[in-house]
């Protein structure tokens, strides 16, 4: 397994000091095309527009890293939740099991993997950030590269501080050997750096893209992911504001839920932010995500290692009739609508229909699935985040419509299914919120920080191992520690 990343001088705690700035040989879909770069020294780097492009071309191909969407996304991010499990062999990995029961320490190697390769996408961006600006390019350009540069970074920081509270805050580069190493920031800063990037970068990018740029990051994106920091704070009228602003950009629902997660209809009306990827024939390097073949079914040709399965305690939570428990979750011994027939003996009863690629696409000796994006923000999640920001402030009758919205389009013209919600009662309304997120996000690594949030993590995963008071959060990294020379402190209880 190769992967392209920078090479490095010397490693910190949380952080990377890049000597050479290594642009991916192939990196996909539309503008993550690039050729083969090479290695340049930073010192001739950072001269031209050029160099300026490959940077940010680079910054959005690590996203699709084996660290950023592979087995460390998966373990701190799904497994951990009520919906999904190991999965694949029960002796392949089964460190999973220590996410999953919640026994995990912090010498486990996922817990660095995911800590590290946020840094990393935060290195990508502090590079750009900090060497673009002395760039002689279009100014216009040059500043929707600062845009595209901080949305990231807060995306990056986002799944830091969920993961773990308190992290190091580096919003520029180290000058010198004295800020190699940082103290852990409380999260209320981390929460408002996201937010001032978030709200610059709204301000500079476009709403949409020609065909060759498709898959950076728009004002839609950067307003959406607002709105979901914004959630995590509780803070209800900005949650409000922000997914009205997205709502008026003119995105809409894909009509068949099933059809949203396959190939052909990428970056789709509904997509606000994807993690692009494709299976570049003749390229093996370029076709470099792993997001799908990790989770495809287990033991078939064309299929994958099967882990992160839905578990029954996902089945059992969708209503009768509801479509999207089909298109979610491949079971043993069906046949997906595309023409698989999974073996009904096989390993596995269940498989993350979400990531599926049909197995008639795979090239003998590519990544299985490696042209399946990750979806990052849907418009039906800031449908779902309107409703739940109006139902807080007591406007039901907003939230009723916002939320029937994503049930009409799940039961897509069918009668006697999914009717619409009635209830007006504040609680139960915000139960029903709460179950469609469940349902709609399923297996899209939202479900885990959710149940956090909302303060049911205890009651729902209590017979995991969860623990009130420690498991909110993961514990960070001993190498991390160690390296920082006991500037960074442990999470209470591990």
């Amino acid at each position: 397994m190769k992967r392209n990343i920078p090479l490095y001088k010397k490693r910190i705690a949380g952080y990377v000091i890049p000597v050479l700035f290594a642009v991916s040989a192939g990196c996909g879909k539309g503008f993550l095309d690039v050729p083969p770069q090479g290695q340049q020294p930073s010192v001739q780097f950072w001269q031209t527009e050029g160099d300026a492009t490959k940077a940010v071309n680079a910054m959005y191909a690590y996203l699709r890293d084996w660290k950023q969407t592979a087995f460390a996304a998966i373990a701190i991010e799904s497994i951990p939740s009520d919906e999904a499990e190991k999965g694949s062999d029960p002796n392949d990995a089964a460190f999973f099991l220590k996410y999953d029961n919640f026994s995990v320490t912090a010498t486990e190697g996922q817990i660095a993997d995911f800590w590290s390769s946020q840094y990393q996408s935060v290195n990508f961006c502090n590079q750009i950030l900090q060497h673009v600006p002395d760039i002689k390019m279009n100014e216009d350009l040059k500043n929707r590269y600062f845009a595209e540069a901080k949305f990231i970074r807060a995306y990056a920081y986002f799944r830091l501080v969920r993961a773990f509270g308190d992290v190091p805050l580096r919003l520029s580069l180290p000058k010198d050997e004295t800020e190699y190493n940082i103290p852990r920031n409380p999260k209320a800063e981390i929460w408002a750096a996201i937010e001032k990037d978030l709200t610059e970068a709204a301000a500079v990018l476009p709403a949409a893209y020609d065909a060759a740029n498709i898959g950076r990051a728009t004002k839609g994106a950067a307003l959406a992911l607002h709105a979901k920091v914004a959630m995590y704070q509780k803070k209800w009228t900005d949650v409000l504001t922000y997914t009205n602003q997205v709502m008026g950009l003119g995105y809409s629902l894909f009509p068949n839920y099933e059809a949203l997660f396959r190939v052909p209809n990428e970056n789709s009306v509904e997509s606000i932010f994807e993690v692009q990827a494709q299976m570049v024939p003749g390229n093996k390097d370029a076709s470099n995500s792993q997001y799908s073949q990790i989770q495809g079914v287990k033991a078939q040709a064309g299929g994958g290692w099967g882990f992160n399965t839905p578990t029954q305690d996902l089945v059992a939570a969708y209503e009768p009739g509801d479509p999207r428990k089909d298109a979610t979750i491949i079971f043993r011994g069906e046949t997906t609508p595309q023409g698989d027939k999974i073996d009904p003996a096989g390993i596995n009863p269940r498989f993350n229909q979400k990531s599926y690629v049909p197995f008639s696409v795979w090239v003998s000796g590519f990544n299985e699935g490696a042209d399946q994006n990750f979806r990052v923000i849907r418009f039906a999640e800031v449908l779902l985040m309107n409703a739940e920001a109006a139902n807080e402030l007591g406007n039901t009758t907003v939230a009723l419509s916002s939320l029937n919205k994503v049930r009409a389009r799940a039961r897509n013209g069918q009668t006697g299914i999914l009717p619409d919600v009635t209830v007006t009662d504040k609680t139960q309304l915000r139960n029903a919120i709460w179950h469609e997120r469940h349902v709609e996000l399923a297996m899209e690594n939202d479900r885990f920080f959710d149940l956090i949030r909302q303060g049911r993590a205890a009651q729902v995963l209590g017979p995991k191992g969860f623990v009130a008071g420690r498991n909110e959060v993961w514990p960070v990294p001993q190498t991390e520690i160690d390296l920082s020379a006991g500037k960074l402190k442990q999470n209470p209880g591990y």
